[in-house]
């Protein structure tokens, strides 16, 4: 045989068929019912998100277009001075809540994965996650009627206190509302109710860390939170990272909380512990509706276009963190 020529293919056997013969395994009636299903349920999200999405921008049109002195919730100002103070009351007391709430969940997440005991980790897990059944309409009342009055007094202290230290002041500063109810109280009411959805990620995420990269740490010499502190959060960054912004969406959308807790107006002030107060969208939004009408309603509209726009963004930020770390997953 030259070198030129070819050997004869194998013929295919039956432990060795060839492409062409190769059968294909025959789909059962449900394996197509459950794909047709989810492919349904995922277009009918994009269809509702895409609906809601154009719905705000067609009845946020005649927001912009209108000349503010016929706009009712105008009253002659232009739409961006009447929108961006309640964004920045819905940025500010979200944010609050955010940086009350991310290490109370960090700490809570670490003693329910590391330090309890099976048994009470079990209880604590349960009453956390019990937290996020309950309406926001109770964590307005409690806020309104009892956390706020008792509260009120380590206000007070806390007006002579870091009321006078320069650059504090600007949070800190007097007169203390009587009531109790405002930014300050909101932004403990929105952190207690992010909690749950903050503390059950960065909880998973602890319990995924690799036991190996533990056990070496712990072999080494390292003590429990050493090894916390060079395996564990290393590891669960980005996992707590994407914990926070989906809080932080949380907060953004929240109403009937703030609604009940805070008198707020269109104003933009970092005082803390003051009567004044700015309000965020989703509140003004609640209490101006009932009574809005013409223009007026398409403006509110719009200002729920913004909060759109923003909750969307920080989920859209929170699943690009979840997906940047998702080769460093403990499965691996």
């Amino acid at each position: 045989m030259s070198i030129s020529e070819k050997a004869p293919a194998p013929a295919p056997d039956a432990q060795h068929p060839s492409p062409a013969t190769r059968i294909r395994a025959r789909k059962r009636p449900g394996d197509l019912a459950f794909s047709g299903a989810s492919l349904g349920a995922g277009i009918i999200i994009l269809i509702v998100l895409a609906a809601t999405a154009f719905f705000l921008i067609a009845q946020s049109i005649p927001a912009f277009a209108t000349d503010p002195d016929d706009n009712p919730m105008l009253e002659g100002e232009s739409f961006w001075s009447y929108a961006v103070p309640l964004l920045f009351g819905t940025l500010w007391s979200s944010l609050l809540a955010l940086f009350i709430a991310t290490p109370i969940a960090i700490g809570i997440a670490l003693f329910i994965s590391h330090y309890a005991p099976r048994k009470l980790a079990a209880v604590l897990g349960y009453v956390i996650d019990l937290l996020a059944a309950v309406p926001s309409v109770v964590f307005g009342l409690w806020g309104a009627l009892f956390f706020s009055s008792f509260l009120q007094p380590f206000y007070v202290t806390l007006t002579n206190t870091l009321g006078t230290v320069p650059v504090l002041d600007l949070f800190f500063s007097g007169p203390v509302s009587a009531s109790g109810r405002t930014i300050m109280t909101a932004a403990l009411v929105l952190a207690v109710m992010i909690l749950p959805i903050m503390t059950a990620i960065c909880r998973e995420v602890f319990l995924q860390t690799p036991k190996l990269h533990e056990e070496a740490s712990l072999a080494l010499g390292a003590t429990r939170w050493e090894m916390i502190r060079m395996s564990v959060l290393p590891f669960a960054r980005g996992g707590m990272v994407s914990g926070a912004m989906l809080g932080l969406g949380r907060a953004l959308g929240e109403t009937m909380a703030v609604t009940m807790v805070l008198s707020g107006s269109p104003i933009i002030a970092f005082q803390l512990l003051q009567s004044g107060n700015p309000q965020s969208i989703a509140a003004n939004i609640a209490l101006h509706f009932p009574e809005a009408y013409g223009t007026g309603v398409n403006t509110l509209i719009a200002t729920g276009l913004i909060l759109f726009i923003v909750t969307f963004a920080v989920n859209a930020i929170a699943r690009w963190l979840v997906n940047r770390r998702a080769e460093f997953s403990g499965a691996n």
